[in-house]
């Protein structure tokens, strides 16, 4: 794998420098920059070897700063949402920013990991980013140090590995906020683009994208994607889970022991041919489908996160028209 630096992408305000790195191996590239440590491009080739960059990601600086998607980025302390704000841990309540509607507190906070500038280094493994969060950032108890590293390997598989050390009890749960356009970045919808998850059971949530508690059987509902089918065939259906969250923004529990690395999603694009698989050494998946925003290189998409300590994603070719 070779890793090369870039031109910078931008300055911060504070005149601190965001660096831009590519990883290449074989016939994959990926473009990562030290801002929210965000994966901004993803690039492999379509059945006819054309290059296609299937991760979205903006153009500029100013977009990423402005933007509220988390396009690509590190999200933590905590990766998705803790209701009401605040959590126990060892006896005292600690309490967070409300950055989610007000009421409860989302990917870190206003001023989470996907909004710090990582220092990064390049290593025989990979590519390094470090972040040190200080006591009380956004809430949270302890200093904390994560390290995550990026890596191609010689099957052409995006590997995001995941460190995370305290000198406090803490809470924490890292992800990556990648989204996906299988035809291509810009090209359109993906509701046509067929995803298979490796999932029995889901966690339905309330009004607020909060877990209720319960795990329920995907069978016989708009949640089933035991087998591969477009990612729309049912989003338009009179189904609760479906019209509270405005489509899918829900967590699966993936089959197999935790721990393990194991498949979670595949998803399959006709157009060009290209097969992404989501590996996760975790409980479950999130997967999400966004209506289009202020994104230069996107328009309707589809996003799949595998959060913990180690998650890949590998991209495969069909041999087949």
């Amino acid at each position: 794998m070779k890793i090369l630096e870039l031109e910078p992408f931008g300055t911060m305000p504070s005149g601190e420098p965001v660096r831009r790195f590519r990883l290449e191996n074989g016939g994959v590239r990926a473009e990562v920059i030290t801002y929210g440590a965000a994966l901004r491009t993803f690039e492999t080739t379509d059945r006819e070897g054309a290059p296609v960059d299937i991760a979205l990601g903006y153009d500029t600086l100013d977009d990423y700063r402005e933007g509220n998607q988390y396009l690509g980025a590190i999200v933590g302390r905590c990766a998705n949402r803790i209701a009401g704000g605040s959590f126990l841990l060892g006896g005292t309540r600690y309490t967070l920013e409300c950055n989610d509607n007000g009421r409860n507190h989302l990917h870190g906070g206003i001023s989470g990991f996907s909004r710090r500038v990582w220092e990064p280094s390049a290593c025989t493994d990979g590519l390094h980013l470090t972040l040190v969060s200080p006591d009380g950032d956004s809430g949270y108890p302890g200093t904390m140090r994560t390290d995550v590293i990026y890596t191609i390997d010689e099957e052409g598989a995006l590997i995001i590995s995941y460190r995370a050390t305290c000198d406090q009890d803490t809470v924490c749960s890292l992800s990556n906020h990648a989204y996906f356009n299988l035809a291509g970045a810009g090209s359109g919808s993906v509701l046509g683009q067929e995803l298979a998850l490796f999932s029995d059971f889901y966690t339905p949530t309330d009004a607020y994208s909060i877990p209720t508690g319960a795990v329920l059987p995907v069978g016989g509902t708009p949640m089933d994607f035991r087998m591969p089918k477009p990612l729309g065939a049912h989003i338009d259906d009179d189904f609760e889970q479906l019209r509270q969250a405005g489509g899918y923004d829900h967590n699966w529990v993936v089959r197999g022991a935790p721990g393990n690395l194991r498949p979670a999603a595949r998803a399959t694009c006709e157009e060009t041919g290209i097969i992404l698989e989501t590996w996760t050494t975790e409980l479950g998946i999130q997967c999400t489908r966004q209506i289009a925003w202020r994104a230069p290189r996107s328009a309707r998409v589809g996003r799949i996160t595998a959060t913990g300590t180690r998650s890949a994603w590998k991209r495969r070719r069909s041999r087949t028209r």
